[in-house]
């Protein structure tokens, strides 16, 4: 685990919205990818992958959280779209 990996995991952990829309946790076990902000039950160190997008995560194999509603993150929605 890098030094990087370990930073998103705490935050993920912690469910800091200061991070929200900034990276997506891919979780193996699920197959889904969600925001740091989700709600859902958290997830082992070893089943997070961490991706800069949601397009990144989904072009990866995951599908968004049906909680969280990662595709929707601050900065990825259509209405955010410039």
């Amino acid at each position: 685990m890098t030094e990087r990996d370990h930073a998103l995991y705490e935050a993920f952990k912690a469910k800091d919205a200061r991070f929200d829309g900034r990276f997506f946790v891919g979780i193996s076990s699920t197959g889904v990818y969600c925001r740091p902000i989700c709600w859902a039950r958290q997830a082992k160190r070893s089943s997070c992958t961490f991706f800069s997008s949601a397009a990144e995560a989904e072009q990866a194999g995951y599908r968004p959280c049906l909680l969280c509603r990662p595709e929707l993150a601050p900065g990825n929605s259509l209405v955010d779209a410039s």
